[in-house]
């Protein structure tokens, strides 16, 4: 496993998630359930931290305040990449960021755009981050694969990197 620290940790991250729209944020209920639902990434930052929008009166929004600890689980099934990261989550009332980050495909949620009485950001600072990939691309990790249910041996450990990083 490859471990990732210092300055080059968070730009490994935003390289993970960067093209990843969709990612599960899960968060802990008041009977410590673990609670998952889809949520668009509109940004990683250059301080490493990772914002979405939502409106204010949602059950994630009460468990994030109550339990900060959070995390976002992105799968890019296509490209065979899987990221989970744990982090703290901060709801966040800024306008010039919420202009910065804000599209009309938001609209379906927000239908007075910014406006919208309760929207708010939700920001998630990664404290560790883990990643699945093909070590060697997709079609020598689908030949591995297909090999191994052939031969029904396991798979080859280098099939995939897997890494931890330390944010």
């Amino acid at each position: 496993m490859t471990e990732i620290t210092g300055p080059e940790a968070l730009a490994r991250v935003a390289e993970l998630v960067e093209d990843i729209d969709f990612t599960m944020l899960t968060t802990v209920d008041d009977d410590g359930n673990l609670v998952s639902r889809p949520m668009s990434t509109r940004q990683m930052d250059d301080a490493g931290d990772i914002w979405f929008f939502t409106a204010e009166d949602t059950e994630k929004v009460e468990e994030a305040r109550r339990h900060h600890d959070v995390g976002l689980a992105y799968c890019d099934a296509k490209g065979m990449r899987y990221v989970s990261v744990a982090g703290t989550a901060e709801i966040v009332h800024d306008r010039a960021k919420m202009e910065e980050l804000y599209s009309s495909s938001l609209e379906i949620w927000f239908a007075d755009g910014l406006d919208t009485p309760g929207i708010a950001l939700l920001r998630v600072t990664p404290k560790v981050t883990e990643f699945w990939e093909p070590a060697k691309g997709k079609l020598a990790m689908a030949a591995g694969a297909l090999k191994s249910l052939v031969t029904r041996d396991t798979p080859d450990d280098d099939i995939m990197n897997h890494g931890h990083i330390v944010c």
